[in-house]
Order: structure tokens, then C-alpha cells, then sequence
């Protein structure tokens, strides 16, 4: 089909079945970076690769349509509207779905987009399940290149057309290392500018408005975390900033589009919650539509593997029954705290949290010796302490009273001398148990303090992620407490 551009551009779509081939109108325009001809081919073969249309499902079956709120628009009238990324706006999922399918993204045989109820917000989330068993090691989705958004793209794309005063700042400001993701906001927000003239806009407009994480909370919500998880969301909260910062130096966006922060706060929100590194050895920063649709799990049954040409496969890492959600992994299981201020959910299957602990000052041999974040565990279900928990809490307990004994468990430890180090636990066990106990007690009391004040103070008209907020805390006081238990240190009111 023509593109009708007049650039000798055309695409062509194959549908292959059992029954022959056909060639299938193109409704949508999809992206083509290569230029020229782009043939694609749309599978139905032995490993259960189809094309999303209907017209290449087996006999006798049909996809269903994803349960999200129906919208009241039709495909061809939104092609002259422009997209809503206010909060309220819906999210028009069919419609991606045509255009994913006319683009040569494929899915297999029993993948399909529900959608749920995002708690009491009144907001819908969009994921994928299968309603078939899936072997392991089997592709469920195929994007190819031509419709995945990516940051080396986009900063090739706008060379020389962002004014390198806007690098050095960000390298100025600490997000040198952030401006693959600066490129694909700044993409973006280009093609949201073009409303329904942009090949995007389809998927565009299907991606969430609302979302609950660090970036979207109050001043308010910060106030009612943990010391962490409040760092980490103003984290968030401030590279949005940024990131938004040296809008005068973009040269092809409008002043519309410069000035508009609930646009910017959008882009920003699909880039950082949808887009991956690629594992290729490319080093690109990439979002690849459909893709993107599964959920985080603790334990994953998908990954995603990008070729040599840019195309990407999400192919199970396990078997998957019939009626199971597709998920990956977004990070590390045990630190719901960064899940929550990057991605905006709560992961209550995390097996474990970080235990809280937070020196003034954190040294090299405290590094050593283990001190971070995702190594400082409370166990969830048993109540177990992680090693590296119990060793600094001997080393800082050994620093205010024996700095000899200090630095004979730190040679230990360094040295691989697991007997002395072992004997010396069982020596200072009441320092180290008191250490722990006291840390609980005071946390914990804390937290409730926390808890009270979003409670008496907190409005979720005005806080609509407060809830969130709160159930996350109870996750924490709960881990808290059955590492209380399972250690058999003194009970206290907050049972």
C-alpha cells in the first residue's frame, strides 16, 4: 500500500495460513525507520505464532477483547483527535491492538490483554495472560523493530536539533548517565505534539494516564513513608524535574508542548515504567509496545530477548498453565521500596525487605562486609535475618565498645575465617540481639507514627495514592513483626 507521502515507501502485509496467502489492507500507518519497502510477514506455524487479526485464527476461534472500559471512540475518528494525558482520560486499548496487529507484532495462541481495577482509584491496569499452556522456552510476542521505540533511535534522529547547553546540564545535575531516557521522552512528546498525524498514536494513546508512583505522589505522601521509600520517591520526583529542565534548547518542540508539565510528567512516566535496557549488546534503552504489557512477578515466566537486528522476543522462562498471567521481572524481588517509588505498586509476593538500617555514615569495610540494601534482609514468611545483617550488626556494635574486637571480626570476614567469626556471634549474641531488638522497637514506632498521621491527616481526595501508601507500610510493620517472632526477641504492644 502506498503510504501516499511521496517517498516510494510501501508497506505490504502477508497473512500465511493453512489455506494459502492473502494480502490484508494496511488501516494504520506503522513505523518504518529503514526506509523504502518493508515486508511483513504475518506467521501462523508450528510454534504458535500468529498475527493478532481474527481473519488468521484457527477455525472455530476467537481472540477476546481486552475487559478494559469500552472506548466510546472509533479507530477511524481518533485519527483526528489528539491524545488526553489527563489522568481521567481513557485508555484506548482495541484500537492499539489493530494497529499492533496491521504493524507485524505477533502473539501466540492464547495470549491475550485483560484488565482489572487498579484498587479503589477507579483506574484500569492492562496486562497479559494466556488462556493456553505454554511450554517453556516458547515465544508468546514478537515486536519487530520498526515499532519499537528506541532511545539510539530517537537521539539519532534529533541530532544537532537539541542545543548541547541541555547535556551539560543534565551531566551538570547528576543524569549524564540518563540521556537514552531523555532522548526517548523528548521522542515522545514529539509524536504526542502530532496528535493523530503521528504513526504512534495508536499506542500512544492506549498507555495508562494515572499512575502511583514516586513521581505522581503529594509533598503530603512523602511525609507518611519511611525514611527510604521517601528518598526514593523524591528521587523520582526530582529527576522528572530535570529531565523537564532546558526546554528552550529543544528546537522542534512547540512552546505548547515545552510548557505543558502534565504532558512532560506523561512521557516521563512511559519511559521510565515501560522501557528496558536491551540485552543485544547495542545499549539501547528501548519500549517495545505489547511488550511492555506484563506485569512484574516475583517469580517471572517471561523475559525479554532483543536480536542483533532490534526485534524483540518474549519467550517463556517455564512452563505457563492455561489461565496464568504472563509476568517478568522489573528488578530485584526484595526491595518492594524501589518497586514502589519507580513502578507505583506494591509487590506483596516480595519474599523479603530491606531491614531499615541506616548509618550516618556507611563505610568502606561495612561495604565489605555486606551493607547494602538489597543484602540487608528481613524475611517476610519466616522471619528470617539475613547473614550480612547480623555481621553489621556486630561490626557497629564492636566499634562503640571494642574497637580491637572491631577490627579482629572484620579481618575474619575479610579473610574467610568463618570459625572465628562464628565463635565471636555466639560471644556478643546479647549485643547484636539487643541491637536488633532495639531497632524493631524503634521503627516500628515510628512507622505507626507515620501511619497515624496519614490517617488523621490525610485525605485521599486530595492523596489518591495514600492508601497505597499505607498498605505498604502494614507490609513492612508485618515483616517487622514476624522477625520479632521468629528471633524470639520482647513483645511489645505493637502485636
Amino acid at each position: 500500500r502506498d503510504h501516499g507521502n511521496g517517498d516510494g515507501a510501501c508497506t505490504i502485509i502477508l497473512h500465511l495460513n493453512k489455506q494459502g496467502v492473502t494480502a490484508s489492507p494496511y488501516e494504520a500507518h506503522a513505523p518504518n525507520r529503514r526506509g523504502g519497502d518493508m515486508l511483513l510477514l504475518r506467521i501462523h506455524n508450528n510454534m504458535g505464532i500468529r498475527a493478532a487479526d481474527d481473519d488468521v485464527d484457527t477455525p472455530g476461534e476467537s481472540r477476546p477483547p481486552p475487559s478494559a472500559p469500552p472506548s466510546t471512540t472509533s479507530s477511524s475518528s481518533l485519527r483526528n483527535a489528539a491524545i488526553d494525558v489527563s489522568e481521567s482520560a481513557p485508555r484506548d486499548v482495541p484500537s492499539f491492538e489493530e494497529w499492533a496487529s496491521y504493524g507485524g507484532i505477533q502473539s501466540a495462541e492464547g495470549f491475550r490483554l485483560v484488565s482489572e481495577l487498579i484498587d479503589e482509584t477507579g483506574y484500569w491496569d492492562v496486562s497479559a495472560d494466556t488462556t493456553e499452556f505454554v511450554p517453556a522456552s516458547s515465544p508468546v510476542v514478537y515486536v519487530p523493530s520498526e515499532m519499537i521505540l528506541s532511545a539510539n533511535a530517537a537521539m539519532q534522529e534529533f541530532a544537532g536539533q537539541v542545543d548541547s547547553d541541555v547535556e551539560e546540564l543534565l551531566r551538570a545535575n547528576g543524569y549524564g548517565s540518563e540521556l537514552r531516557q531523555y532522548y526517548l521522552m523528548l521522542k515522545i512528546l514529539s509524536e504526542a505534539e502530532k496528535g493523530a498525524e503521528s504513526p504512534w498514536f495508536p499506542y500512544l494513546n492506549s498507555l495508562p494516564r494515572y499512575y502511583s508512583n514516586g513521581a505522581s505522589m503529594t509533598i503530603f505522601c512523602y511525609s507518611v513513608v519511611p525514611p527510604l521509600v521517601s528518598r526514593l520517591c523524591k528521587d523520582e520526583r526530582a529527576r522528572l524535574k530535570n529531565l523537564s529542565m532546558g526546554k528552550r534548547g529543544i528546537n522542534f518542540l512547540s512552546n505548547d508542548t515545552k510548557g505543558n508539565e502534565e504532558l512532560w510528567r506523561w512521557a516521563y512516566q512511559a519511559v521510565y515504567t515501560r522501557g528496558f535496557e536491551t540485552n543485544n549488546g547495542s545499549g539501547d534503552y528501548c519500549i517495545a509496545p505489547m511488550a511492555d504489557m506484563f506485569n512484574h512477578a516475583t517469580e517471572p515466566n517471561v523475559e525479554l530477548v532483543y536480536d542483533e537486528y532490534g526485534n524483540c522476543y518474549a519467550q517463556t522462562t517455564q512452563d505457563v498453565p492455561a489461565g496464568s498471567a504472563l509476568c517478568m521481572s522489573y528488578g530485584d524481588p526484595t526491595n518492594p521500596s524501589f518497586l514502589l517509588s519507580r513502578y507505583g505498586f506494591l509487590d506483596q509476593t516480595s519474599p523479603a525487605t530491606f531491614c531499615k538500617i541506616l548509618p550516618k555514615h556507611v563505610s568502606e569495610e561495612m561495604t565489605n562486609l555486606g551493607y547494602a540494601h538489597n543484602r540487608m534482609l528481613f524475611y517476610k514468611d519466616t522471619g528470617d535475618v539475613s547473614e550480612e545483617v547480623w555481621d553489621i550488626l556486630l561490626y557497629m556494635g564492636l566499634g562503640e565498645t571494642d574497637p580491637n574486637a572491631q577490627q579482629q571480626f572484620y579481618q575474619a570476614h575479610m579473610n574467610s575465617d568463618y570459625a572465628t567469626k562464628q565463635s565471636m556471634h555466639q560471644q556478643y549474641y546479647p549485643v547484636t540481639a539487643a541491637k536488633l531488638g532495639n531497632h524493631i522497637d524503634t521503627f516500628l514506632t515510628d512507622l505507626q507514627e507515620l501511619q497515624n498521621k496519614g490517617e488523621q491527616y490525610g485525605d485521599p481526595r486530595e492523596h489518591p495514592r495514600l492508601p497505597l501508601i499505607m498498605r505498604h507500610n502494614e507490609f513492612v510493620r508485618d515483616t517487622f513483626l514476624a522477625v520479632r517472632s521468629a528471633q524470639g526477641l520482647e513483645q511489645n504492644s505493637f502485636a
